[in-house]
């Protein structure tokens, strides 16, 4: 690496991206983040403040021009922002497809123009919908709501990009993130925020079904070190799952995190399981997870004030925000 390299972040003030400015400041990085603060907050990069390797450029990606000077010299690039969430996506399907595929066109010029060394796009595992487990990355692409399109439509501007104009690309498709800086905000969402409020409120978690259910949860700092070996290695155009390969059942969260429990039906698109096949990162970039579920919830939970301002769900605020998901999907899957 070349000493005090330039490095940029989209959504660097958000839940991953917060965790991989650390990383690459960790590594001798200048790190320069764009973020327009709707999703990140400025406090997740509040213990950088006094670093002048790291620079807080505010944002929308979808403004950015192709010869942007945020870029200019950049060695890597990782692009992480977006909009998250399943239930949103159904209610606002042109803005997930403004803010997912819009805004990763604007990053790919930029990076294209200023001829960066390697991007690194963040994709995700809903791409496959209800997949067969263990899950690889040649599984057929079935996308199951705007959300889970919008991703994968910007993964493939982002070969596109590497295609056609030799922008070096890869993807890391991302299965369940967790850790601190989850977002707190916004509509109902991962399962994370959602209990860690509920304990604070000493208020009952709300479990889907029986809570049998189990999740490929991956702790943010894993999926950092990821995408810094994706940036890294010489490969190009490929792309790579990122979970711990060990899923977790919701029970055994609600059973780590301590509490009493409320069970809601089960939603129609919902996986009974996740599970990613990490062989191929395994193989082909040494990555592999070292921080375990067990000390990934106990890493959250000594941070559990981060999540007093979060909306607090309810049965019947969750039976509201989701009746148009139930609509939409039961229809299809009826």
């Amino acid at each position: 690496m070349t000493a005090r390299a330039v490095v940029v972040v989209t959504g660097g003030a958000g839940f991953i991206g917060s965790h991989m400015v650390d990383l690459l400041t960790d590594q001798g990085f200048r790190v320069h983040v764009i973020d327009n603060l709707v999703g990140g907050r400025a406090a997740n990069l509040a213990h950088h403040a006094r670093n002048p390797d790291v620079h807080l450029d505010e944002r929308d990606v979808r403004t950015l021009a192709a010869d942007d000077r945020a870029f200019r010299g950049a060695r890597y690039a990782f692009h992480f922002a977006g909009i998250g969430d399943i239930v949103p996506s159904i209610e606002r399907p042109t803005d997930y497809m403004s803010v997912n595929v819009h805004g990763t066109v604007q990053v790919l010029e930029a990076a294209r123009h200023a001829g960066v060394h390697k991007l690194v796009y963040a994709a995700s595992s809903s791409c496959y919908g209800l997949a067969t487990v263990p899950t690889a990355e040649d599984h057929p692409i079935a996308p199951q709501y705007p959300y889970a399109l919008s991703k994968y439509l910007g993964e493939l501007a982002a070969f596109h990009w590497h295609q056609v104009y030799r922008l070096p690309v890869n993807a890391i498709r991302i299965f369940n993130a967790y850790g601190t800086r989850a977002r707190t905000s916004g509509a109902y969402g991962a399962v994370f925020g959602v209990f860690l409020r509920q304990k604070l409120a000493g208020a009952p978690f709300t479990v889907v079904g029986d809570g049998t259910q189990r999740r490929d949860f991956v702790y943010a700092t894993d999926v950092a070190a990821a995408f810094l070996r994706a940036a890294e290695t010489e490969r190009m155009g490929e792309a790579w799952n990122v979970g711990a390969g060990n899923p977790q059942s919701v029970n055994r969260l609600v059973e780590l995190l301590g509490g009493k429990v409320v069970h809601l039906p089960k939603r129609p698109g919902e996986p009974d399981c996740t599970w990613a096949d990490i062989g191929k990162i395994t193989r082909e970039l040494g990555w592999k997870p070292v921080v375990s579920f067990e000390e990934g919830v106990a890493r959250v939970l000594a941070e559990i004030d981060y999540w007093r301002d979060a909306p607090l769900w309810d049965a019947a605020s969750i039976a509201a925000a989701t009746k148009r998901w139930f609509e939409a999907l039961a229809e299809k899957t009826g």
